[in-house]
């Protein structure tokens, strides 16, 4: 059962890795340069309904695992059609139905976004139902989504499909996945084959509940934390530092790829220039590893420095950004920025997570927990990746198909919001946690 829940694991995250942090390459290509902030944006607005629609869906009409392959079906075959669209434009060329392939994309990440929360159901239950331990059990799954994520980052930055013939290479290549139309169809191709193993799965039966409101089947009463100064204030910073989730995923891509255009022959061809996803592949290993290392940080130091230990790492993912470049050796900062990843997504994440579970009455765990996601990946990452877009237009523009300009100030502001967030929070908020051991 353990092995079968990690491939569940490994293709839920799989289908996200091949797109998410190379995306920005092919929509400059595709004449949506411009509107690159909206495209993951959109992914913090569907975040804000479909999870909790999906999650009652499941509650009440449909067993979970049998939900999460009918929302793979539909969001796989939604990436299908963006990459039908592509092909019909052809490689290098910029999209004729644009609007009709932002209508597609976004169908296709409204039906993702809630597999992510459908497929931990599933996980639980099945183990809950098989005599494991959550605790002990759950976690080695969980890391293999990770490990998909990664597998198909490099997948995309090396494969290659040109004149009808596929080969991996780590060369330049303007018709590697990262770069095209290709990157959908990997993600929706393992969608579908997600949906087909789904429904191999052993049954999640539903279970009686007793009936609720619609404000709280919708988590609704999870608000009535903000009456409290000390949650008002941690969902207040989570928004806050939620909008630094995507800036990165959205535009670390564009950002390195553009120094293919440089007129120095060694920063044009260097290998991180023309390898940006499997560069950026670092962060998620980094990430993998963090979450290992919570534990120990949280019972050393307390959540409040572990939560300022991200804020300060957002700070430097930006900032190490800003001073490098792909060549030696102005490339180790772009390493340690990908490494400096890990702490700055997981520490308040993870740490958040586990404050809002020791702070909320047992009958709103879930509701709490939906509200914290909320903040983080949908208010604030949709406020802060608009925004984002627009600093990056306003300083940089598409010129020769790479997004080229003033990158330093744009990350340098990125990283001066990240500091100034980061203060304020060690100036106002102080948990006084329930936990003594935090």
């Amino acid at each position: 059962m353990k092995l079968r829940l990690s491939i569940m694991n490994f293709l839920e995250f799989a289908v996200w890795g091949a797109y998410l942090t190379c995306m920005g390459n092919y929509l400059g290509v595709a004449g949506l340069g411009d509107k690159i902030a909206w495209f993951y944006a959109i992914q913090g607005i569907v975040s804000i309904f479909m999870p909790t629609l999906m999650g009652i869906t499941a509650d009440k009409y449909i067993q979970p695992q049998r939900l999460l392959g009918l929302c793979h079906l539909l969001a796989g075959s939604f990436m299908i059609g963006c990459w039908w669209l592509g092909m019909q434009a052809g490689f290098g060329q910029e999209l004729e139905a644009k609007n009709l392939f932002i209508a597609l994309y976004t169908l296709s990440v409204a039906f993702y976004m809630p597999t992510i929360a459908l497929s931990n159901t599933t996980a639980f239950t099945l183990l809950k139902k098989n005599g494991f331990d959550t605790v002990k059990d759950f976690p080695p799954i969980r890391v293999l989504g990770t490990v998909g994520f990664i597998m198909t980052m490099w997948f995309v930055n090396c494969a290659c499909w040109q004149d009808g013939a596929f080969s991996l290479t780590f060369a330049e290549n303007a018709y590697k996945f990262q770069y095209t139309y290709m990157q959908f169809f990997v993600s929706g191709l393992l969608s579908l084959l997600l949906c087909a193993y789904c429904f191999t799965l052993p049954e999640c039966k539903l279970v009686a509940k007793r009936n609720v409101s619609l404000a709280e089947s919708f988590g609704l009463n999870a608000f009535k934390l903000f009456k409290t100064k000390k949650m008002a204030m941690f969902f207040i910073f989570s928004a806050l530092l939620g909008m630094c989730l995507q800036v990165t995923n959205g535009y670390a891509g564009p950002f390195i790829t553009s120094f293919k255009g440089s007129t120095d022959p060694a920063v044009a061809s260097s290998f991180a220039a023309n390898n940006a996803t499997l560069l950026t592949s670092i962060s998620q290993i980094s990430e993998a590893l963090c979450i290992l290392m919570i534990p120990f940080f949280l019972k050393r130091y307390g959540i409040k420095i572990v939560m300022l230990m991200s804020m300060f790492a957002w700070v430097f993912r930006f900032g190490f950004f800003g001073i490098g470049n792909p060549a030696m050796p102005g490339v180790i900062m772009f390493i340690l920025s990908c490494i400096v990843y890990g702490v700055a997504f997981d520490f308040f994440n993870v740490s958040g997570g586990i404050f809002v579970d020791q702070e909320c009455e047992p009958s709103m765990k879930a509701s709490v927990q939906g509200l914290f996601m909320m903040m983080t990946n949908g208010v604030g990452a949709t406020i802060g990746t608009l925004t984002a877009g627009e600093i990056v237009n306003y300083y940089c523009s598409w010129q020769d198909g790479f997004l080229q300009g003033d990158w330093t100030t744009c990350w340098f502001v990125f990283s001066a919001f990240a500091f100034v967030v980061a203060v304020l929070f060690a100036l106002v908020f102080n948990p006084e946690t329930r936990n003594n051991d935090y």
